[in-house]
């Protein structure tokens, strides 16, 4: 019922299921069930870069975009949690106020709940009911990253990572991590000096790396998301890398591997549960107990846990 209601356009159904997801709600396989006829189709792309950047004031000025070309608009904006509380300012929301009362956008800020990565556990399903509801597209923002935060790129088609000037020297340009991830770099706040350095720097990273005849080659863009500007030539720097991913059949794989990435992570969490429960019976004491005492070694120990689980 709650999928039937968020497909017609309810944004309470679409909240809920949401939150059955962050929540793992036991009823989580039968939504999942439900939704799998719908999915697969929305174009999913991610934005990530350091904290200060303009991640959500770019998001708000791509949705401005996509709307004006008709499409049915997700946002997922994933906020850092508090390691004392648990509890998200979600920020990422208030800044987005401009599409708060269109029914063809819906917004979704999210807390990280510790997950590393720059996204939340409950990313890749809640990706699946904005598709399920009929979305075009959908974006997802991250927590501001550092340099080794790169879980987004198996989660979007097209993933961009924003800049700013002042990032630090051309070395900071070829160490690996973040960089290597994006399909295009967003040069925002492009207005303030040493704009053309960043740029420069990108540029000559992007020579450095070896690619093979039609790979694609990183696209470069300015902007100044806080006036609007360059918004338009990041719509068109992402519809130029879709079109690379049909014509090369590359979406087809990114797509396979998100979802090769989604079942794991499902099966590994009920292997986890499995071996929570354990804790609490005999089993897993009696084996530690000889680990320690030297009776046995950890990977035997491992083994006799993994034969128990399986049988």
């Amino acid at each position: 019922m709650l999928v039937e209601r968020a497909r017609d356009g309810d944004p309470r159904a679409v909240a809920r299921l949401i939150t059955l997801v962050e929540s793992g709600d036991e009823t989580l396989p039968a939504i999942a069930a439900a939704l799998a006829p719908h999915t697969g189709r929305a174009q999913v792309i991610g934005l990530t870069g350091s904290p200060g950047v303009g991640k959500s004031t770019t998001t708000n000025e791509l949705v401005r975009a996509l709307r004006a070309r008709g499409h049915r608009v997700g946002v997922l904006a994933i906020d850092p949690s508090s390691p004392f509380t648990g509890g998200a300012i979600l920020g990422d929301r208030v800044r987005m106020q401009d599409h708060a009362t269109d029914p063809g956008v819906y917004i979704r800020s999210m807390s990280s709940r510790g997950h590393l990565g720059g996204l939340s556990a409950a990313t890749p399903q809640a990706v699946r009911v904005l598709e399920g509801a009929g979305c075009d597209v959908v974006l997802v923002e991250t927590v501001g990253v550092g340099q080794a935060e790169v879980e987004v790129a198996s989660l979007a088609d097209t993933t961009l990572v924003l800049l700013a000037p002042g990032m630090g020297d051309a070395i900071q340009a070829v160490k690996a991590g973040i960089l290597e991830i994006a399909d295009v770099f967003v040069v925002n706040k492009a207005d303030r000096d040493g704009a053309d350095a960043t740029v420069r720097d990108i540029q000559g990273m992007i020579a450095l790396g070896e690619r093979g005849p039609g790979q694609w080659r990183p696209q470069v863009v300015r902007a100044i998301a806080a006036r609007g500007e360059g918004i338009d030539d990041i719509a068109a720097a992402i519809d130029k890398h879709r079109a690379w991913l049909v014509e090369h059949d590359e979406l087809r794989r990114r797509r396979e591997a998100r979802a090769a990435a989604e079942v794991e992570a499902i099966a590994l969490g009920v292997l986890r549960a499995r071996i929570g429960s354990l804790r609490d019976g005999t089993q897993l004491s009696a084996l530690a107990t000889e680990v320690a005492s030297g009776a046995t070694d950890p990977y035997a120990a491992a083994e006799a846990l993994l034969a128990q689980l399986s049988g």
